[in-house]
């Protein structure tokens, strides 16, 4: 049983159509997957309203829950992009958090972590206590993360999050196939960035599952 809920496709810069990204997961011996391509305000109902077509695949192979990254977004400007996703078919919104690999705004996580509306603020960086305290108020997710590079900080944000007790789970940032995650390869990051197997437990089996159900 495994629960990936940020992965990118063709639509965005992922190798795969969403079908193949879909069997390849079930494959893989996941049961849910979302589909969260990089979106601003100039392409997310494009993004939003295809992604969303991938609920079909659900007949035939595992649950697909349509999402959306809101990447190097201005802080500002989160909320905004974030409805426009919501109203385009968006139904799982990821942002693409303080990562310390990229230059993204400073403000990012905190405006992520304010709102609501966001379910998962990816790959946080160097995430403050104070920003973790707002996600776990807001019911935002912290991201541990498999994806090189995104992953340095993963041991913080592990800490940060326990302090307050914020939700987390284990993502792959898929864009290409070797990047999904079975089983086995999520418990090697989680346990690698500090959690206890129950923390890992958590993180794997139940908050990614409690999230996805809470969805209309």
């Amino acid at each position: 049983m495994r629960a990936d809920l940020h992965t990118h496709t063709v639509f965005s810069d992922g190798e795969l159509i969403p079908a193949e990204l879909v069997r390849r997961a079930m494959v893989l011996g996941h049961d849910v997957i979302a589909i969260t391509d990089h979106v601003d305000m100039t392409n997310v109902e494009f993004v939003a309203s295809n992604v969303a077509k991938a609920v079909e695949l659900i007949e035939d192979y595992i649950r697909v829950v349509p999402g959306v990254e809101i990447t190097h977004v201005p802080p500002s400007k989160i909320d905004h992009v974030t409805k426009l996703a919501r109203k385009h078919g968006a139904e799982w919104i990821v942002v693409h958090g303080e990562t310390v690999t990229e230059p993204v705004a400073p403000g990012t996580n905190r405006a992520s972590a304010e709102n609501p509306e966001i379910d998962v603020l990816a790959h946080p960086g160097f995430i403050t206590v104070e920003e973790a305290q707002l996600a776990k108020d807001n019911g935002v997710i912290l991201e541990v993360t498999g994806r090189a590079g995104h992953n340095i900080t993963n041991g913080h944000v592990v800490n940060v999050a326990r302090q307050v007790g914020a939700d987390m789970v284990v993502d792959s940032d898929t864009h290409a196939p070797e990047n999904l995650m079975d089983e086995a390869a999520a418990l090697t990051v989680a346990l690698g960035a500090g959690m206890t197997p129950e923390e890992a437990e958590k993180a794997l089996h139940v908050t990614p599952y409690e999230a996805v159900r809470r969805i209309a």
